[in-house]
């Protein structure tokens, strides 16, 4: 009687790829953000591994892996890369995500895997998040300007604070996704890529009206807060619009200097805000 043979496990430079084509992309159906996440922590660690195994990643196997390999990569990214608590985990979890997959693919290195997936998470202490006061946050507001993207920049602050979305949320708007007739709505795609949509408030809806009102140009999927190319602005782009505005709100309230301002700052300053005016947080 013949023997069966057991099949040749994958390559490690397959699991690599499988795991990204077949299980981020196809099955999981990640964002391509996320995807990027992923792929920037296993470069970090396949770089940093073979510098220290003297290896090139194709000749690499999953036994290669070890608890002490992962704990001096973890060691590297915060003393070296100066990576926060925070990013060092996140990168513990990509690689563990990818460890998990590789494992159901290739059983036979299952113990060394397991061995791996060992390895804890950092625990540290969560800062407490600030958040603007009222006043600190109408000097952030300020008053739109005649130039196109000072008028641009305060309907980018209003919505934030209106929404409390993330910025990676409002410079995803389109057009299509305010409804300003009726009840007035946004429709935001968060993480996750759940869909909910956020009331607007009467200003918010005028000047959303005059907005279009000055340019024309803009509907159906086209932005509508836009650089000046007519494409989607950045994230950095909304950080930098942030910054000058909080140092121009600085001269009246000088408070603001004392504080770190950003995107999800403004996210803390729309929720307490509702708190203080007794809306509920189901």
């Amino acid at each position: 009687m013949r023997k069966t043979l057991a099949p040749k496990p994958p390559s490690f430079a397959a699991l690599v790829q499988q795991f990204f084509t077949e299980y981020l992309v196809a099955q999981r159906a990640l964002s391509p953000r996320t995807v990027a996440c992923y792929r920037d922590a296993l470069l970090l660690f396949l770089d940093f591994a073979s510098r220290q195994l003297n290896k090139i990643p194709t000749t690499m196997r999953l036994a290669d892996i070890q608890p002490d390999l992962i704990l001096a990569f973890l060691d590297h990214l915060e003393q070296d890369r100066k990576n926060s608590v925070r990013s060092r985990n996140l990168r513990l979890t990509a690689l563990r995500a990818f460890l998990k997959f590789a494992g159901r693919r290739d059983v036979a290195s299952l113990h060394d895997v397991e061995r791996a997936l060992a390895v804890p998470m950092k625990r540290f202490e969560r800062p407490m998040l600030n958040y603007l006061t009222r006043a600190e946050m109408v000097a952030v507001l300020g008053q739109p300007g005649e130039s196109w993207s000072s008028q641009r920049d305060h309907l980018l602050l209003t919505m934030l604070y209106n929404t409390g979305a993330r910025g990676s949320e409002i410079i995803g708007v389109r057009i299509i996704d305010v409804v300003l007739d009726g009840a007035a709505c946004v429709h935001l795609l968060g993480k996750g890529r759940k869909l909910r949509s956020i009331p607007l408030w009467d200003a918010t809806v005028a000047e959303i009206r005059s907005w279009l009102r000055s340019n024309p140009a803009l509907r159906g999927e086209a932005a509508l807060l836009p650089n000046r190319d007519g494409q989607a602005m950045s994230r950095s782009n909304v950080s930098q619009r942030l910054d000058l505005a909080v140092s121009r709100a600085s001269v009246e309230q000088p408070s603001l200097l004392k504080k770190r301002v950003s995107p999800h700052i403004l996210r803390h300053t729309t929720a307490m805000h509702l708190l203080q005016a007794g809306v509920p947080f189901n």
